[in-house]
């Protein structure tokens, strides 16, 4: 059992989820809620489903998805062109367009797919996390390095479902339901980690898109 929020620091509370066998902490300070850790899945596990992912730069819908992302609430933001997609997954897609479309120059980290940190000793104009915060067990982690690969004007740009705040409602989420989800954020999240990082929150859609630049 650990009932101190991993973003905050703050005592949680702990519930159970009878749909995925599993106990979750909530902060009420932060909103933060995190998964129990003796029911995440192991990396062999986890990678098993990530292996069943089939997005694919052919896949318009797909494409159109990160578009959208991207020339809403990302490109108004940053002044460069050097970036990194961090997580980027099995098909790193969202690169292929940044490059193909936008003309910037990008690296691609993956824990399972391009494990080589290209990053280190590097600075980035833009990097994007798309649906990869859920997954990650110690987020503070990572926006602390984030800010750290970041330029002085550099852009950090989120993408993760928001929860719905109640408990009750948690319970019928379908964002939860993926086995490989941990971590689950609120705007009210983002910008406490805003406030523990040094990251300014430019932006958020209250809903799923959250940009940081550093302050």
């Amino acid at each position: 059992m650990n009932n101190t929020c991993k973003i905050c620091g703050n005592k949680t509370e702990e519930f159970y989820d009878e749909q995925m066998k599993s106990y979750y902490y909530y902060c009420s300070n932060c909103e933060f809620i995190s998964k129990a850790e003796e029911s995440i899945l192991s990396i062999t596990e986890e990678k098993n489903r990530y292996n069943y992912h089939n997005n694919s730069i052919d896949d318009i819908k797909y494409v159109n998805y990160f578009k959208k992302f991207l020339d809403t609430s990302v490109l108004k933001y940053v002044k460069g062109k050097d970036g990194l997609d961090f997580g980027s997954g099995p098909s790193p897609v969202l690169s292929m367009i940044l490059e193909k479309d936008y003309n910037f120059k990008m690296d691609i980290y993956d824990l399972f797919y391009a494990p080589k940190k290209v990053y280190i000793g590097k600075k980035y104009d833009l990097i994007t996390c798309t649906e990869v915060i859920e997954h990650l067990k110690y987020p503070m982690k990572y926006f602390n390095l984030f800010k750290n690969l970041l330029n002085k004007y550099g852009i950090l740009a989120i993408m993760t479902s928001f929860h719905p705040k109640s408990v009750e409602d948690f319970h019928k989420w379908y964002y939860k339901k993926d086995s490989t989800h941990i971590s689950f954020f609120t705007e009210n999240t983002m910008k406490i980690i805003s406030k523990k990082t040094g990251l300014n929150l430019l932006f958020t859609d209250n809903k799923k898109y959250s940009i940081f630049n550093v302050r």
